[in-house]
């Protein structure tokens, strides 16, 4: 007598759909993976202009004390960070709708987190309440923007089952994200160093606090004007990415409801996927630390107030033209190998920029070369943990649905790393006597910026790299994986 055996299908995925219809059902357009790659571009252009000049904005601009400035910087931060779990919590039991699970989020966090934005550029006529003024709305925009980038990046699993297109895709955001850092980086940049804040004179400088230097009030006007840009980019590029991207149900209906806190045991028992976080932990901080204090290292420590935005520029540019070459890397000689390369390419160029004499021609070519190191710092991360979604849906097929969490969790342990970095940092520069506005610094904020843009980060991306020694998944358990799961389905 044979034996009866029940198979139970998901609404996409026919019964006995051979591996060759499934790879061409499973295959991306370019058009797919261009719109879900202009997706990514918001959160980059919005944490490029915050990262590189909020800090600098606060200090000059808003002329708030570098201890309420960093207070902002950290809590904004680390409720950034609290965010991210409870968020990747609630969309992982978020119901599928006809538009799909994610992109519901995307679509109705975009227009409260432009207005959220705006807000935060915006120096209110009132003064004693402006440390709440910043911080309220600092909060409220990362908690929104939040709700946009968590579900877009577990989109990533929703758009192809195919590990290589979920890499080519994903090749294609880290090219646009980079690309958005540049935009980030030259509507903000271009747009503010038109109208440098006249500096204040200390006893000794060689400058006058007038003149041609424009006023206080036009560069606040082009902090506005700046950010009312970025606003409309963020607002197009989350219309192309909702109407150009198919959200695929695949296996979002085999959810399974849990708590907050066994998502968590789930997701921090999953050995694979705790070393790499812990490991770009370190490397993310080494990299939030440079981008935070660079700005000040260019216009104090290194005399290029006029230049710092062209600087960065440079950095970003270089980042982009080089994410398809580690892409070629990543494939030909594998992830683990191109983490290695690609984050010790850097150190190199962190000595030499706080070793040489203040010098423009060579600040940009180190800084170009710098930018090869952060394009495998972009890329790399992203790349790797759907290859630590995978590895966990082998071990554990029966559970699925959790791809929110992963994500989420690893966008929370980043940003508690970039809040932490720029709440030490800011703090440390008033420990340091940092004179807000002043044309020249103390010696010891000279020393405080180097050490901030040079040796600390150095240090941790050296312990990054000894974590990632521990990473076990290589390129043989990955095509394993990738066939195992193409059994499963």
């Amino acid at each position: 007598m044979k034996k009866k055996v029940n198979f139970s299908f998901n609404e996409q995925t026919p019964p006995f759909v051979s591996l060759s219809q499934r790879e061409q059902k499973n295959r991306l357009s370019i058009c797919n993976k261009l719109c879900y790659a202009v997706g990514g571009a918001p959160y980059q252009i919005t944490g490029c202009a915050l990262g590189f000049f909020l800090q600098i904005y606060l200090l000059d601009v808003a002329q708030l004390d570098p201890f309420y400035a960093s207070i902002i910087l950290f809590v904004g931060r680390a409720w950034d960070a609290i965010t991210d779990p409870t968020i990747g919590f609630l969309v992982s039991r978020s119901p599928w709708t006809r538009f799909g699970r994610m992109l519901p989020w995307i679509l109705f966090s975009t227009p409260l987190a432009v207005v959220s934005y705006f807000l935060i550029w915006y120096v209110p006529v009132f003064e004693d309440g402006r440390v709440i003024w910043y911080l309220v709305f600092y909060c409220l925009f990362q908690t929104l923007q939040t709700c946009f980038h968590v579900p877009y990046s577990a989109l990533t699993m929703f758009i192809s089952e195919d590990q290589k297109e979920r890499d080519s895709a994903t090749a294609y955001r880290m090219t646009v994200e980079v690309l958005g850092t540049v935009i980030g980086t030259a509507v903000q940049g271009q747009i503010v160093g038109m109208s440098n804040a006249p500096c204040i004179p200390t006893p000794g400088d060689n400058v006058t606090a007038d003149g041609c230097c424009p006023s206080l009030l036009s560069q606040k006007m082009a902090y506005n004007i700046a950010s009312g840009v970025i606003c409309s980019i963020y607002v197009l590029c989350a219309v192309v990415l909702f109407f150009g991207v198919k959200e695929k149900k695949g296996n979002a209906g085999l959810t399974f409801r849990m708590s907050f806190w066994q998502g968590i045991r789930l997701v921090m028992g999953h050995g694979p996927y705790v070393k790499l976080v812990m490991g770009f932990l370190f490397t993310s901080l080494a990299f939030m630390l440079l981008e935070g204090n660079f700005a000040l290292f260019c216009c104090y420590t290194l005399g290029l107030r006029n230049d710092f935005q062209n600087i960065l520029l440079v950095i970003m540019l270089a980042a982009s033209l080089t994410i398809p070459f580690w892409q070629w890397f990543l494939t030909k000689f594998g992830k683990k190998t191109a983490v290695y390369i690609g984050t010790s390419s850097v150190i190199p160029f962190m000595i030499l920029v706080v070793c040489v004499k203040s010098n423009l021609i060579i600040t940009y070519l180190v800084s170009f070369a710098a930018g090869v190191g952060v394009a495998a710092a972009f890329l790399l991360p992203w790349s790797m943990l759907p290859d630590v979604v995978d590895d966990f849906q082998v071990q554990n097929p029966d559970s699925r649905g959790h791809e929110a969490i992963f994500y989420s969790f690893y966008v929370f342990f980043t940003k508690f790393a970039s809040g932490i970095s720029l709440g030490i940092s800011t703090l440390s520069l008033d420990f340091a006597g940092y004179m807000t506005r002043g044309c020249t610094q103390p010696e010891n904020v000279d020393i405080t910026l180097k050490i901030l843009v040079s040796a600390a980060p150095i240090g941790l991306l050296l312990i990054g790299l000894v974590i990632f020694r521990s990473y076990p998944i290589d390129e043989e358990r990955r095509q394993g994986n990738r066939k195992l799961l193409q059994e499963q389905r």
